[in-house]
């Protein structure tokens, strides 16, 4: 037997998911996150499935893993002290900037500007200079390197980032002071943008650079405990890291590379979730990912999560490929107030966070929450899960009744509602952002709802929205998981290249992208997926000539067999411009990037299929409870989801609990259960 360990570490929890890829089996635990040092719960949580499952860790052949080191080190202020090496009169590239100030009109009287990543004492300026098309203007004055390189070891600065001006035409300056600084910094790593980001713009060029510095020392000593423990403990498998555009690289690979990880977490919901959605039937959907603090959307054409050039982790934005998720501040444990000045409820974006929580938790939290909304409701039974989890119905009560007073309402039940509309309606925020402002048509899309929240309020979502079928898959808490055990590796490269169409030909652009293909797929190839089990995607970032900003397009590989490779990406780009903005325009188009991406085959892991039934979910009935919906109250069955069958049909109002969500049906809806073990919620016939 052959088995796979996805792992995911959250805020709260850390989620570990066992995969037998011959029978598709599967085993989770979860247990209590370790934001100290988060490898500390991926062994135990590894150490609780392997005995849940009866066998030795030696029988794990791979342990996939997202994670939010990277990203915790970004938002926590905790990464490396990074030394910066600049182009003479370029050293203050992180403090310029560019000129864009977050919120509204006035938005700069209030905005904290933060502070670069590398402090202004530690960048130094080095004498050298190459032009925009490779050539030397200025060769590089290696004694002035050492001069600059000896300020920095005084310092102490424990990362080095090199970002000299237009050295993506030509890298070879900035290899140079890297083989100096390995004797002038010994230890210290070094980033090179020519590496990092190969690509014009040097403030986003610097920036990202500076930030793989930034994380790199951190995620180092992350994963050389994390794989020691893992060795101590038996597993011989390989470790491998899930990156932000949701494909697998090397242990070795992500230390060489942080940057590439810094949405780690999301990327595997998003990769699970497209999973699920292919084991039903479905091609095109939008993941809806709600946990305690926020909530996480993204969109999905033919099983291909869109890919976006810029990850966001806080106020820091870098250029690095992947998942285009976007994060609304709306989650369980997001807070109702109501503001004196306007007395209009408001929920969000303050969370009580996982310590004292939501009052329902009776841990010491007094603030109404939208998971004490829900409890109010009934839509959270008192009892969870077997009666593993109890929530305090009268302290929910007492914390929504505050609610109710301020704004003058007869009942707790009325604020509760208020505030899980509002909730719902922040969150619908979002998914209209990666739909309706992308150009798609939400009801042209599944929705896949996940998180520990998210089934709780996926039917609602639904209808707001009018994706269907809403579905919810076995698991939803632990999904993020499932995705990274169901991944493949990933590699990619890209080159500025910044030519008109009309000083290009399809036979130079098809060299370009197999030149960045071979790249990618010889790193690959190191970390042993040979190169006939590799796959190749093409994309280009095109612009019309004068334009400020790029459009990414993929290209067709069998454009480049022909000799209309650049029209057909023309018609590609006019299309993409014209769905986007509504208008073309008559000038020639330029190329500005090209990117070649390489993955590997997918894992095969067999999905479950669950027992046919006759339809009716009787004999997962546990009991009757009452619900607030539409202002009316209902009588809803609860089901336990793990006695459902293949076929059977709940119908609304429901509420079908297990181990880690709730899933709620509306009243006018029903739940078809998948063989996959999947719920497709939809509105009822009739």
């Amino acid at each position: 037997m052959s088995y796979r360990l996805g792992v995911d570490v959250g805020g709260t929890f850390t989620d570990v998911l066992l995969v037998d890829e011959d029978s598709g089996a599967t085993w989770r635990a979860k247990t209590a996150s370790t934001p100290a040092d988060q490898a500390v719960a991926v062994l135990t949580g590894i150490g609780r499935v392997c005995a849940d499952a009866g066998i030795e860790m030696t029988e794990v052949a791979q342990v996939l893993h997202g994670t939010t080191v990277a990203t915790n080190a970004i938002l926590e202020g905790k990464g490396a002290t990074v030394g910066l090496v600049t182009t003479a009169g370029f050293r203050q590239v992180l403090q310029i900037a560019r000129s864009f100030v977050p919120g509204g009109l006035a938005g700069w009287i209030i905005w904290p500007k933060p502070e670069p990543l590398a402090d202004l004492e530690n960048t130094v300026e080095v004498d050298e200079r190459i032009a925009s098309d490779g050539s030397v203007v200025r060769p590089l004055d290696e004694d002035d390197v050492r001069r600059q390189l000896a300020r920095l070891a005084g310092r102490g600065v424990q990362a080095l980032a090199v970002s000299l001006i237009n050295s993506f035409a030509d890298p070879s300056h900035e290899r140079r002071i890297a083989a100096i600084a390995a004797d002038a910094l010994p230890g210290v790593p070094v980033s090179l943008s020519s590496d990092v980001l190969p690509e014009m713009r040097e403030y986003e060029r610097t920036l990202t650079t500076v930030a793989n510095g930034y994380v790199q020392p951190q995620v180092k000593r992350y994963v050389q405990h994390l794989s020691e423990g893992l060795a101590s403990g038996g597993v011989a498998g390989e470790l491998s890291i899930l990156r932000s555009d949701g494909g697998l690289q090397s242990a070795d690979a992500a230390v060489g590379a942080p940057v590439t990880m810094l949405l780690s977490g999301p990327a595997g919901g998003v990769t699970g979730a497209v999973w699920v959605a292919e084991q039903c039937g479905f091609r095109d959907l939008i993941t809806f990912d709600m946990g305690g603090t926020s909530t996480d959307v993204a969109l999905v054409r033919d099983l291909d999560p869109r890919i976006g050039r810029e990850t966001r982790v806080g106020d820091l934005s870098v250029r690095a490929s992947s998942v285009d998720v976007r994060t609304v501040g709306a989650g369980g444990g997001s807070i109702a107030h109501v503001p004196q000045l306007t007395r209009a409820l408001r929920v969000g974006p303050q969370s009580a966070g996982a310590d004292p929580g939501p009052a329902a938790y009776g841990k010491g939290g007094v603030e109404p929450t939208v998971t004490d909304a829900d409890v109010v409701l009934g839509y959270l039974p008192s009892s969870l899960a077997g009666g593993e989890i109890t929530l305090d119905v009268e302290a929910s009560r007492a914390a929504v009744g505050k609610v109710a007073e301020a704004m003058g309402l007869a009942s707790p039940e009325a604020a509760a509602a208020g505030i899980v509309d509002i909730v719902n309606e922040n969150m619908l925020g979002g998914l209209r952002l990666v739909s309706v402002q992308q150009g798609f048509d939400p009801r042209d899309f599944a929705l896949v709802a996940f998180g520990g929240a998210g089934p709780v309020h996926a039917n609602a979502l639904g209808r707001l929205t009018g994706a269907w079928p809403v579905i919810v898959p076995p698991g939803p808490g632990l999904l993020c998981a499932l995705g990274d055990a169901t991944t493949s590796r990933r590699d990619e490269s890209a080159r500025t290249v910044l030519r008109r169409f009309g000083q290009l030909d399809g036979t130079e652009l098809a060299q370009i992208l197999r030149e960045l293909a071979d790249e990618a797929g010889e790193r690959l190839a190191a970390q042993g997926l040979a190169r006939e089990d590799q796959t190749v995607g093409y994309q280009v970032d095109v612009r019309y000539h004068g334009q400020g900003f790029e459009i990414p397009v993929d290209v067709d590989a069998e454009w480049l067999d022909g000799g209309d490779a650049l029209a057909e990406l023309g018609r590609a780009f006019d299309a993409e411009h014209d769905r986007l903005f509504s208008f073309l325009l008559d000038v020639d188009h330029e190329l500005v990037n090209a990117r070649a991406t390489v993955t590997g085959p997918r894992p095969d892991v067999a999905p479950l299929r669950l027992e046919e039934g006759d339809g009716d979910p009787a004999a997962a009935l546990l009991t009757e409870h009452p619900v607030h919906v539409g202002g009316e109250r209902v009588t809803a069955g609860v089901y336990d989801r793990e006695r459902l069958r293949a076929g059977d049909v709940v119908r609304g109002p429901a509420i079908v609990t297990e181990m880690d969500s709730t899933t709620l049906v509306l009243p006018g809806h029903v739940a078809a259960v998948h063989p996959s073990g999947a719920l497709l919620i939809t509105p009822a016939e009739g």
